[in-house]
């Protein structure tokens, strides 16, 4: 197939909205005005049989046949950040897990790099192909972080887990995504995370904790076993300041007896919740974790526009699916 109208957009310079790229997060639905396109693949979470009979699609999956009009559907709060390419050295490494890595780089030339809690950037290790990682600090500041997990026979995350040092240089370019942060919503918000996909949703809870709006706030963080939890110690803290704001780390294959929650995800959501309308969602991690969520949540009533999501997918996965780059 060719490419994408998503491809095509971000080719000729245009800010389109879009997340995973991979027709899983439902970003980049829009309404075909006119048009031929065919459809690769997608999850119909983010795009369901009655919406594509109303004549929506999903612009990272959609190869136009002809000359096609479209408009993205449900654009709400759209931020436009200056995108700027940043000289970055590396400040710090720390091991958050055995396979996870919190990477602090030093801006040194192109900054101020504003960007909404949420996003991510394209990052440059040296020599090596460029990958996605998402932000986790706040925008403003002079240093960037990244939380990068070692992925089997990754050149990249090899590098970083292996041969990365304080001093080496890094080019960031960004921001990028649409899975960021709604200031403007004063309801409640659900954030569920797998893995590194730890980062953006710590940027998030860390925002909407500073917006000091009195809500619920509930934070999941799936993981494997008690090995590759990471942070917790942060966000207990900030649940013992904060009343409203309540932490959940669920372990989906524990080793020995636990008093943490256990399974998966998805399931621990509907065992905690029967209806979760008026409620903002914010998901990262792992794509199925992400699609077994995201369908969750949608079955307990969080309207669709209230879901971001960012599913985090290998350079192996994307290319199985016919991309070589996303978010």
């Amino acid at each position: 197939m060719g490419r994408t109208i998503l491809e095509a957009l971000l080719a000729a310079g245009i800010d389109y909205p879009h997340g995973c790229r991979s027709g899983n997060c439902g970003a980049c639905k829009s309404i075909l005005h006119n048009g031929e396109v065919e459809m690769s693949p997608f999850s119909e979470y983010a795009l369901s049989p009655e919406e594509q009979n109303r004549g929506l699609v999903l612009a990272c999956r959609s190869v136009p046949w002809s000359d096609c009009l479209i408009s993205p559907v449900g654009q709400d709060e759209t931020v436009a950040h200056a995108s700027r390419r940043l000289a970055c050295n590396v400040l710090d490494i720390s091991e958050a897990t055995h396979d996870i890595r919190i990477i602090r780089l030093a801006i040194t030339a192109g900054g101020p790099f504003d960007f909404s809690p949420g996003q991510y950037a394209e990052v440059i290790f040296g020599g090596l192909p460029p990958r996605d990682f998402s932000m986790a600090n706040q925008s403003g500041a002079d240093t960037v972080e990244f939380h990068i997990r070692l992925v089997s026979g990754g050149a990249v995350s090899t590098h970083v887990l292996d041969h990365l040092e304080a001093g080496d240089e890094v080019d960031v370019t960004g921001p990028r995504g649409t899975a960021y942060y709604r200031p403007s919503h004063t309801g409640p918000i659900i954030a569920a995370a797998g893995g590194s996909g730890l980062a953006p949703i710590k940027a998030i809870i860390d925002a909407a904790l500073a917006n000091g709006t009195p809500r619920d706030i509930h934070l999941y963080f799936g993981v494997r076993g008690e090995q590759d939890l990471y942070l917790a110690n942060y966000f207990e803290a900030r649940a013992a300041e904060h009343s409203h704001f309540r932490f959940v780390p669920v372990l989906s294959e524990p080793y020995g007896k636990t008093q943490r929650r256990t399974g998966y995800l998805a399931d621990v959501l509907g065992e905690d919740f029967n209806d979760l309308d008026g409620y903002k969602a914010y998901l990262a991690g792992p794509p199925v974790m992400v699609e077994t969520c995201v369908g969750k949540l949608d079955s307990l009533g969080i309207r669709q526009q209230n879901i971001h999501a960012d599913a985090f997918y290998t350079t192996a996965e994307k290319i199985a699916l016919g991309e070589d780059q996303g978010g």
